[in-house]
């Protein structure tokens, strides 16, 4: 199979036929072998009604329905699971993403050997309190991963099937895919300019609590694609500099005070100097820092996937 659609949804009841029959248009016009993978993530609207009577029409059209809400990130991982196409490519389902780009995001990725790539909506259509937002995001995200696009959280992309099955979502992660798929050993990354059209039906699923999640999820993997193996390297190297820098402070005002005691100097009583305090609430939370760092580390021998890795090719 040539092409995997998996589109993400909630309560998007108007734009599922339109959106559904424009893309199986454009993939019989290129001769495409294909599915489409709806996912309803727990929609109060008619969408899976509307999906029922689409996929009766068009056995390449498949879907699952969540209980509930679970979020973008749950519902891109359960389709990812799913998908059989040699090429992955995830959209929106509110036809802000249009299918007329699969075709050349397909080529890139099967022709061109790219492992992912990400659209870029260079010209938005979206409210200033979306486009702005969303311009941190990316800032932040180029910062802390290395990886220069311009839109990481464009719903437009396009990988490599070996992509989405060594990557797992969760959260608000859906963000940081290109992250998560070169922390997993695919680098080969690029973006392409894809066409953006204004919301035709309902309203922007956007809101504050997701760029809150958003920027924590960023932290999260920051943290653990540079210390998830080892968290004794973050935790130890911190936990060292504050006991060294408690311990240095405790000796300098030790050792001074020592040396007027033997001089038979006037000499303060170090309970009663501010320094001691910091020197050794310094060492306590060095110790607490290398203790965190040795519980977690004990904790990432005994994992599941300690050993899992990304083997690419074997003889």
């Amino acid at each position: 199979m040539n092409i995997s659609v998996v589109i993400p949804l909630y309560n998007e009841e108007e734009s599922l036929l339109e959106l559904c029959t424009w893309i199986e248009k454009v993939m019989k016009e290129h001769m495409f072998s294909y599915e489409i993978l709806l996912i309803d993530d727990g929609s109060k609207d008619d969408s899976w009604n509307v999906i029922e009577q689409i996929s009766s029409k068009n056995k390449n059209i498949h879907a699952v329905k969540f209980r509930r809400n679970y979020g973008k990130s749950a519902a891109l991982n359960v389709g990812f699971s799913k998908a059989k196409g040699d090429v992955v490519v995830t959209m929106d389902a509110d036809l802000q993403d249009s299918p007329e780009e699969i075709p050349a995001l397909y080529n890139k990725i099967f022709n061109d050997g790219y492992d992912l790539i990400s659209g870029w909506k260079k010209k938005r259509y979206d409210p200033i309190t979306k486009t702005i937002p969303t311009k941190l995001f990316n800032w932040a995200a180029r910062k802390a991963s290395g990886i220069y696009l311009h839109d990481f959280n464009c719903g437009l992309k396009s990988y490599k099937n070996t992509v989405v099955k060594s990557i797992e979502l969760h959260g608000e992660m859906h963000r940081y895919i290109p992250v998560l798929a070169k922390w997993a050993g695919f680098s080969n990354i690029a973006e392409q300019v894809v066409a953006h059209q204004s919301r035709k039906y309902g309203v922007t699923k956007f809101g504050i609590e997701r760029f809150a999640n958003g920027f924590l999820d960023l932290l999260t993997i920051t943290f653990v694609s540079r210390f998830g193996k080892k968290p004794m390297h973050f935790f130890g190297i911190f936990g060292s500099f504050m006991f060294l820098l408690g311990f240095g402070l405790f000796s300098y005002i030790g050792g001074t005070k020592l040396y007027l005691i033997f001089n038979s100097l006037p000499a303060t009583n170090i309970a009663n100097m501010s320094g001691f305090y910091i020197a050794l609430t310094s060492m306590i939370i060095g110790v607490q820092l290398f203790l965190a760092g040795f519980i977690a580390e004990m904790i990432s021998r005994n994992t599941y996937d300690r050993n899992n890795y990304q083997v690419e090719k074997e003889i």
